[in-house]
């Protein structure tokens, strides 16, 4: 079986910045409207069929959550969904945040 890998906030910044990935976030609906890495899908149990129906199976995808605990589960799932490239992100949103909180609103 398939697994999901591990990717560093920095490694998910130089990869959506060359837009090779996807980023899924999986937080609740206020923390995911308070702030969210910039172009990320909000995962739900009630968006997850329209993120299948629009990206590609061979797409990579980062899951991200609050600190990288639930998105390993998530991710998990995903690869059993037929994704073929999917990571959890370490640290999570928290993580990010803290390298990158300014960067979002000044490009």
């Amino acid at each position: 079986m398939e697994q999901f890998g591990h990717i560093s906030p920095e490694q998910t910044k130089q990869r959506l910045d060359k837009g090779e990935i996807k980023i899924v976030d999986i937080r609740d609906d206020q923390s995911f409207e308070l702030g969210h890495i910039p172009n990320s899908f909000h995962l739900t149990n009630g968006s997850l069929v329209n993120f299948m129906n629009e990206n590609d199976f061979d797409t990579p995808v980062v899951v991200c959550c609050y600190h990288g605990i639930s998105s390993q589960q998530a991710a998990q799932y995903l690869i059993h969904q037929g994704f073929e490239e999917v990571y959890s992100m370490d640290g999570g949103f928290e993580a990010w945040r803290a390298n990158y909180a300014f960067d979002s609103g000044q490009e």
